[in-house]
């Protein structure tokens, strides 16, 4: 996850002028999430499962691109995804860095059930933030990134794997986005530089792994698995697709996870891959990320060497994880 320094201005200025493509995407969001009266199943989502898939990300150490363990990683999540009958193909392209450094970045996307054209859109950044720049020691070394990045992932390899079993009617990709957190640090003596963040997302929304490509709605998945996390209804999210944030939420409060998924909106403003997703993409989009608005900041762990497997708790990844998997089950209805 990237720095929330981005004030109200500016978020109005990336947002503005929404073009004729933005507004037949959203008015397809609108129709796709009309069913507001409705009970939701409990789906059969498994946290042990979920976790588990965070422990192995943390095992191959941190995911820097060009590095031995991002390679490593690369390359189990697309085994972990085929293997849940998902249709995989790999994203590869040099990005720069704003140091000016080229960075082999990996999209990995993986399509269940490419033929039908009813689609939901899941992603997530795969990637480690390579230094811990809100930490006190230890700056210039890489963060574990369990909640950072992991925990995203985990929640959607658990959600292809149930996806695997139940074979609903519906179209899902997932994107693990890279080269997420490589942004530029708040504290960088180099001018400031726009658009640093969320390279491997800005890539895919110019160049999708198909031409035309469309998707009903995306749901970004970004710090989902800290104890007591709150997710409230973030700023970028109810500007482009307000619908999808309040089926979304709706669906959490029926499943009893209102406690996670907070009914408040937030006017933090950050530069995550979902605004890329609908700015570019033209999918509208939201983020279900961590974020204490009392405080005005993420987790205390947030680009430090404590985001750990000991940040991580079973319950919000379970309320998380069937969530998106109910949303999605209500699609193939």
């Amino acid at each position: 996850m990237k720095t929330n320094l981005l004030v109200i201005l500016g978020f109005a200025l990336l947002v503005a002028c929404e073009s004729e493509p933005q507004k037949k995407a959203t008015k397809k969001a609108n129709q796709s999430t009309k069913k507001a009266a409705f009970t939701v199943e409990r789906p059969p989502f498994n946290e042990d499962s979920a976790y588990a898939f965070i422990e192995k990300q943390l095992d191959f150490g941190p995911r820097v691109p060009n590095t031995e363990a991002h390679r490593k990683t690369a390359d189990y999540l697309s085994n972990k995804l085929s293997q849940f009958s998902f249709e995989v193909s790999r994203q590869e392209a040099v990005v720069t860095a704003f140091n000016g450094e080229g960075l082999n970045m990996i999209n990995i996307i993986g399509e269940y059930r490419p033929e039908l054209n009813n689609r939901i859109l899941l992603f997530a950044h795969w990637d480690t933030r390579p230094f811990a720049d809100h930490d006190t020691k230890d700056k210039a070394k890489p963060i574990p990134g369990a909640n950072d990045g992991a925990s995203g992932v985990a929640v959607l390899l658990e959600i292809a794997r149930q996806l695997d079993t139940l074979k609903p009617e519906v179209g899902v990709d997932i994107i693990f986005f890279d080269a997420e957190d490589y942004g530029q640090p708040s504290n960088s003596m180099q001018k400031r530089q726009s658009g640093t963040w969320c390279l491997g997302s800005q890539y895919w929304a110019k160049n999708p792994h198909k031409s035309n490509y469309s998707a009903n709605y995306g749901i970004l998945l970004d710090m989902v698995g800290a104890k007591d996390a709150a997710f409230t209804k973030e700023a970028i999210s109810m500007y482009y697709a307000p619908q999808v944030v309040d089926h979304v939420w709706g669906i959490a409060k029926l499943l009893g996870h209102g406690n996670h998924f907070v009914f408040q909106e937030t006017t933090h403003v950050g530069e995550d891959d979902h605004l890329y997703v609908n700015k570019i993409a033209k999918i509208p989009s939201i983020d279900i990320i961590q974020y204490d608005p009392s405080t005005r900041a993420f987790a205390p762990h947030w680009h430090t060497h404590d985001d750990d497997l000991e940040v991580i708790d079973k319950a919000t990844l379970e309320a998380v994880g069937e969530t998106v998997l109910a949303t999605v089950l209500k699609e193939a209805e």
